[in-house]
C-alpha cells in the first residue's frame, strides 16, 4: 500500500495537476476569505467554508477522473491485479494520496483564523471544526470521485460523470423543493433511483441476474409499500433527498454548532464508496 501510495502522490506532482489543483483551490479559498472575512468584516471564518462548497464540483473531479480510469486504459491495472496486493490496498494506497494533496491544502487554510484573529475576535472552536467538517467532506467527494473512476476507463467520462453527480448534490436541496410531494410522483420517482442503482450495480459485478433480482424486489417492496400505507410516501423524496444531501450536512457548522453526526456522516461516505471500489476491484481480479 505504500508503494502505491507513492506513486499516486508523486504522480501529481510530475505532471501539472497538483499544482494546478492547489492553485485554484488557495485562490479561491483566499478570495472569499478577503471579501467575506477581511472587507465586510465577518469574523466567522465558517462563512466563507460555506461559501465555497461548490469548489468540488469544480477541482474535486480533477483529481479523481485518473485514479483508477488511467490503470483501467493503458492496462496497468492488470499488474495491479496479478500483485500480492490486496485490493483494499490498492484502493486505500490511492484514497490516502489524494487525500494527503488535499488535506495539505487543508493544512494551510488553518492559518487563516490566525490571521483573522489580528484584526478581532475570532470563535476558534467553531472555525476549526468547521474546517474539520469541511476537511471530511471533501475526503467523501474524493472517495465517491475514485469509485466513479474505477467503472470505466476514460478519464474524461470519469471527470464528466463525477461533476454531473457533485453538482447534484450541491442542488439537491433545490431539486427536492420543485419535485412533486404526492405520493405517487414518489413511487415513481424511487423507482428511477432504484433503476439507475440497478444499473451502477451491473456495471461493478456484470452480473444481469443479480442486477435485476435486486431491481425486482425493491419495487415489489415500493409497491407493497404503497398498497399498505401510501401515506408514507408523501413529502418522502425531500426527505430523502435532504438526508442524502452532502453539503446540506455543513449547515449545523456554519451556524456554530458542532455536528457530531455530521461528521460521522461524511466518515461514512467515504467508507462506504472505498468499499464499493474495493468490491469493483475484486470483481476485476476474479473476472
Amino acid at each position: 500500500m505504500l508503494a502505491i501510495y507513492k506513486k499516486e502522490l508523486r504522480s501529481y506532482f510530475n505532471s501539472m495537476i497538483g499544482y494546478v489543483f492547489m492553485a485554484f483551490f488557495l485562490l479561491i479559498i483566499g478570495v472569499y476569505f478577503f471579501v467575506q472575512n477581511l472587507f465586510y468584516g465577518y469574523a466567522n471564518f465558517e462563512y466563507t467554508l460555506s461559501s465555497i462548497t461548490f469548489i468540488f464540483v469544480i477541482l474535486a473531479p480533477l483529481l479523481t477522473m485518473r485514479l483508477m480510469a488511467e490503470e483501467n486504459k493503458q492496462k496497468t491495472d492488470q499488474l495491479l491485479l496479478t500483485s500480492p496486493v490486496t485490493a483494499t490496498s490498492i484502493v486505500v494506497g490511492k484514497l490516502l494520496a489524494v487525500f494527503s494533496l488535499y488535506g495539505f491544502i487543508m493544512l494551510i487554510t488553518c492559518f487563516y483564523p490566525l490571521i483573522l484573529s489580528l484584526y478581532g475576535t475570532v470563535t476558534f472552536a467553531t472555525a476549526y471544526s468547521s474546517i474539520l467538517a469541511f476537511t471530511l467532506m471533501g475526503g467523501a467527494y474524493l472517495a465517491i470521485g475514485l469509485f466513479i473512476s474505477s467503472l470505466t476507463d476514460s478519464q474524461i467520462v470519469a471527470a464528466v460523470i463525477s461533476f454531473v453527480v457533485f453538482l447534484l448534490t450541491i442542488l439537491m436541496d433545490g431539486i427536492a423543493g420543485v419535485l412533486p410531494t404526492d405520493n405517487k410522483s414518489a413511487v415513481i420517482i424511487f423507482t428511477a433511483f432504484l433503476l439507475i442503482l440497478c444499473i451502477i450495480l451491473y456495471r461493478m459485478m456484470h452480473n444481469l441476474t443479480i442486477a435485476a433480482g435486486i431491481g425486482v424486489i425493491g419495487e415489489a417492496a415500493l409497491v407493497a409499500a404503497y398498497l399498505l400505507k401510501p401515506t408514507f410516501f408523501d413529502g418522502s423524496v425531500a426527505n430523502v433527498l435532504g438526508w442524502l444531501s452532502i453539503v446540506k450536512r455543513f449547515d449545523n457548522f456554519y451556524y456554530g454548532i458542532f455536528d457530531v453526526a455530521g461528521l460521522v456522516y461524511y466518515v461514512s461516505i467515504a467508507g462506504l464508496f472505498t468499499f464499493l471500489t474495493v468490491q469493483v476491484i475484486k470483481k476485476k481480479r476474479w473476472s
